[in-house]
This record gives C-alpha cells, sequence and structure tokens, in this order.
C-alpha cells in the first residue's frame, strides 16, 4: 500500500485530520533520522513506515472512546507505536496519553518527538515502578499474551479494557490460555494485514 492510500485511510476511514497527517509526517521523518544512529524499527521496514507502523497503530482509534475522561497507556512502546499516534488523534484535553518504555534512549526519542509536534502525551520510563488507573491498556511486539494479561493484571489498579496487535497466531495464543484463564475477549482483523489480529480483552480487577 503506497503513502498516499495509507493518508486517505487515515483521513476518511480513521478520522485522522489534516493537522493530525502533518503531525505524523514530522513523527515519521523523526523516526528516520533517529534510525540512522539507534535502532527504534527494522531498518527493512523503513521504506514502509506509514502501512506498517503508523496505519497499524492507528486502527486502534476504532476501539477507544477519546471523548471520556479517562487515560489509555501504551505498554513497551518504544519508538511510539501506537502510543504517540494515539497522542496525536486525541483532541480531548482530559484524556491522558501515557507512554512506558525502560530505554532511556527510546524516552529520549519520544521526548524529541513531543516537543517538535507539540502533542500531549506523559512518558514513563519503567511501568513497574506506577501505580496506572488507566481504563485502556494497549501493546505492540510487547511481550507473549500470558505475560502481557498477568502484567495488565498486577499493575492496572482498575477494570480496563487491553488492547494488543497481534500476529497470526493470536487465536492459538487466546485458545492455550482459556483452560486456565477466564476473560471476556474477542478478536478483530487487522486492516493493514489479513493474517494480523487485534486482540480485545475486558480485564476485571
Amino acid at each position: 500500500m503506497n503513502n498516499d492510500k495509507v493518508i486517505n485511510d487515515l483521513k476518511n476511514n480513521l478520522k485522522f485530520t489534516k493537522e493530525d497527517v502533518e503531525k505524523l509526517q514530522v513523527f515519521h521523518d523523526e523516526l528516520i533520522n533517529f534510525n540512522k544512529r539507534y535502532n527504534l524499527i527494522s531498518k527493512s521496514t523503513e521504506d514502509h513506515i506509514w502501512h506498517r507502523h503508523i496505519l497499524d497503530s492507528a486502527q486502534l482509534v476504532k476501539y477507544i472512546d477519546f471523548n471520556s475522561n479517562k487515560s489509555i497507556s501504551d505498554m513497551g512502546s518504544g519508538a511510539g507505536f501506537p502510543g504517540v499516534v494515539m497522542a496525536i488523534f486525541n483532541k480531548n484535553p482530559s484524556f491522558h496519553v501515557k507512554l512506558y518504555e525502560k530505554s532511556s534512549v527510546k524516552c529520549d526519542f519520544l521526548d524529541i518527538v513531543r516537543n517538535k509536534i507539540g502533542t500531549r502525551y506523559e512518558i514513563y520510563g519503567d511501568y513497574k515502578m506506577e501505580k496506572i488507573s488507566s481504563s485502556y491498556v494497549i501493546c505492540r511486539a510487547f511481550k507473549k499474551l500470558e505475560e502481557v494479561i498477568r502484567i495488565s493484571r498486577e499493575i492496572i489498579e482498575v477494570n480496563h479494557r487491553l488492547i494488543i496487535l497481534k500476529g497470526k497466531n493470536a487465536e492459538n495464543e487466546i485458545n492455550k490460555l482459556k483452560p486456565y484463564e477466564k476473560f471476556v475477549y474477542k478478536i478483530e482483523n487487522s486492516i493493514t494485514d489479513q493474517k494480523s489480529k487485534i486482540l480485545i480483552i475486558e480485564i476485571k480487577k
């Protein structure tokens, strides 16, 4: 999918504004520059950032109510996917976006991007040191499903929706946990890869 098609999808299907896309372009350019010195994303995906990383992250806005006075936590935010993309989309000053990333280099990058694009989000170095009360928890390429659910239950203090971008083995991972775990979930198809899935799990405290 070429970049123009991705941008069209962002605007028409996911309701990103022209200003949002301009911020995403700055984010894209900063990522390319930073990736010359540090390995934030695989070099093999640099030519496909709009589709592989930005659009893949952006599709999560369909499962989040940004009009609520709640917050979202991105666990293992890395180069800012999907957290920065969520922050750019968010227009509600009472809805907070929190990014958790243990790498100081990646935290520095997230801070640079925040200053460049003038978008609100909070950066935390280690989720293990925080008490988190977010209504939404998102992650992409973070940890195995079993570990994500364990972390989510242990450190998130309120009922929350866990939204995970997963590959083709998503359903198999869920099925392996079913005999041992009780949770309400649904599986959605990814718009960027017909084999990839989005897991949406309701975690009750």
